[in-house]
C-alpha cells in the first residue's frame, strides 16, 4: 500500500464530521491538487470519547460512499505503541509508531556499538545535496545519537513486525513518530534515526520529527521562522539522501504533527516542499471539533448554550483537562474570560472569540487552547451532544468544510 505525494490527517472527536471535511478535499482536487484525507484518532481520544476504531473505519467509508470519493483514503492508529495496537488492526490501514517513551533511554552497549561501527563511515565531513554547510560529522556524536534514539527505532520496529504480523507486509502505511520528546531532532539527529530506521527493516513512508519552536494545540506556531524555515529544508535534503543511502521507500517524507492551526509556518512548508518537488503529511486534527462548537454557538438557541456550557465546565475543570496536555498547551488564565460574561455572549461574540483569526480583535487564543482539550466535556454530555450536531449539521459542515479547505489545504497544498 502507497500513500499519495500529499496526504493530510484530519481528526473527527465525535464521528459526524467525516463527509463536512472530505467536501474540503474535493473541492482541492477541483483545483487541481490531490489531497489524501486520513482519518486519525488515538487510544486516548477512543477512551475518553467512548469510542473504538472501527467507528473511524465506519464514519469514512460511509463518508466515502455517499460523498462518491474515488481517491484513495486511510485510517490512521495515531500514536499507537505495543500495548495499544491490537485494537486498531482490523480497522486501520496507517499505523503511526510512537516510541516517545524510549528515546533518551539507551539501547543495549553492544547494539550500540555495532551502529557505529556500521555509520563510521560518515565521521568526516558529508556533503548533503541541497544543503549549503557540509555536517562535521564525529564518532563520539554518533555514539550520542545512538545513545539517544536507537532503542527508540528498535521499539517502532518491534510494533511494526507485530502489525505485519496480524496484517501482512505491504498492506498498510507505516509513519513513526519521534516528534513527543522533550527536544527538538537536528537534521544530523535525523539522518541517522533513518539509518535506524532502514536496519530494523521499517518501510516507513513518513516520519515525524519534532521540529524547533512550540506546536501548541489548536493555535499558531510560536518561534523564530527563520530557524524552522532552514530545518524543514534541511530535514527534505537528509530524508531524500536517505533514500539513496539506506535503501528506504521512496516516498518517504515528513510528516509534521501541527498540534492544528500553524498558520505562519504554512507557507514556508508550501514553498519548501515545492522546491524540493517533495511530498507532505500533515496532521491537524482537533480543528474540526472547534468548529462543531463554533458552528453550535452560531445556531444560537440551544446549540449556544451547549457551547456555553462547554466552556463553564471546562473552565471549573481547568487542571483536569489540561494536565494531560501540559507540555502542548501555553494558557494565560488571567486572559480566561469568567462564565458569567461567556454566558452573556451572543452568537457572534462566542464564534469570533474561539474561530482561529488572528485578523480578529475579539479571537482569544487561551480560550481556543482550553477548549480544544476540553472535549471530554461534551463527550460527558452524551446523546444530547450528539443530537445538538445532528440537529446543527449544516451550519456545522459548512464551518468545518471552510476551515479545513481554507485555512489549511489552500495555504500548504496550493499556496494560496
Amino acid at each position: 500500500m502507497i500513500l499519495a505525494r500529499y496526504s493530510m490527517g484530519v481528526g473527527d472527536r465525535f464521528a459526524h464530521q467525516a463527509a463536512a471535511q472530505l467536501a474540503a478535499f474535493a473541492k482541492a482536487k477541483q483545483l487541481g491538487v490531490d489531497v489524501t484525507p486520513v482519518w486519525n484518532k488515538s487510544n486516548r481520544e477512543h477512551q475518553i470519547i467512548g469510542t473504538q476504531p472501527g467507528d473511524v473505519r465506519r464514519e469514512a467509508d460511509e463518508a466515502v460512499a455517499a460523498s462518491h470519493w474515488t481517491g484513495p483514503y486511510h485510517v490512521d492508529a495515531d500514536h499507537i505503541g505495543l500495548k495499544t495496537v491490537d485494537a486498531f488492526i482490523e480497522a486501520s490501514d496507517y499505523f503511526t509508531l510512537d516510541v516517545a517513551d524510549f528515546s533518551g533511554r539507551p539501547a543495549a552497549p553492544e547494539a550500540i556499538g555495532a551502529f557505529v561501527r556500521k555509520y563510521r563511515r560518515f565521521v568526516g565531513t558529508v556533503q548533503i545535496p541541497g544543503i549549503e554547510a557540509p555536517f562535521r560529522i564525529t564518532e563520539p556524536e554518533i555514539a550520542g545519537i545512538a545513545h539517544k534514539y536507537l532503542l527508540a527505532v528498535q521499539e517502532a520496529g518491534n510494533i511494526y513486525r507485530h502489525v505485519a504480523g496480524k496484517k501482512g507486509d505491504g498492506r498498510f502505511i507505516t509513519e513513526v513518530s519521534m516528534d513527543e520528546t522533550d527536544l527538538p531532532q537536528t537534521p544530523v539527529e535525523l539522518l541517522f534515526i533513518l539509518a535506524a530506521i532502514a536496519d530494523e527493516g521499517i518501510p516507513a513512508q513518513t516520519v515525524a520529527p519534532k521540529f524547533t519552536g512550540r506546536f501548541n494545540k489548536g493555535v499558531d506556531y510560536v518561534g523564530d521562522l527563520a530557524q524552522f524555515d532552514r530545518e524543514f529544508n534541511d530535514d527534505l535534503c537528509v530524508i531524500a539522501f536517505a533514500v539513496r543511502e539506506f535503501g528506504l521507500p521512496a516516498n518517504l517524507k515528513l510528516s509534521v504533527h501541527s498540534g492544528s492551526d500553524k498558520f505562519s509556518i504554512y507557507p514556508l512548508i508550501h514553498r519548501a516542499i515545492t522546491r524540493h518537488g517533495a511530498g507532505l503529511h500533515i496532521k491537524t486534527a482537533g480543528t474540526t471539533w472547534l468548529e462543531e462548537l463554533i458552528g453550535l454557538a452560531m445556531a444560537g438557541g440551544d446549540g449556544l448554550e451547549i457551547a456555553r456550557s462547554v466552556y463553564r465546565q471546562a473552565l471549573h475543570r481547568y487542571d483536569e483537562l489540561c494536565a494531560p496536555y501540559a507540555t502542548v498547551i501555553d494558557i494565560d488564565r488571567s486572559k480566561l474570560p469568567p462564565p458569567g460574561e461567556v454566558d452573556r455572549w451572543s452568537e457572534a461574540q462566542y464564534a469570533t472569540s474561539l474561530r482561529h483569526d488572528l485578523s480578529c480583535p475579539a479571537y482569544n487564543l487561551h480560550l481556543r487552547q482550553l477548549l480544544h482539550v476540553g472535549y471530554k466535556v461534551a463527550a460527558e454530555m452524551g446523546p444530547g451532544y450528539l443530537e445538538a450536531l445532528a440537529k446543527h449539521e449544516r451550519v456545522i459542515a459548512e464551518n468545518v468544510t471552510t476551515n479545513i479547505f481554507d485555512r489549511h489545504l489552500k495555504p500548504v497544498f496550493l499556496g494560496s
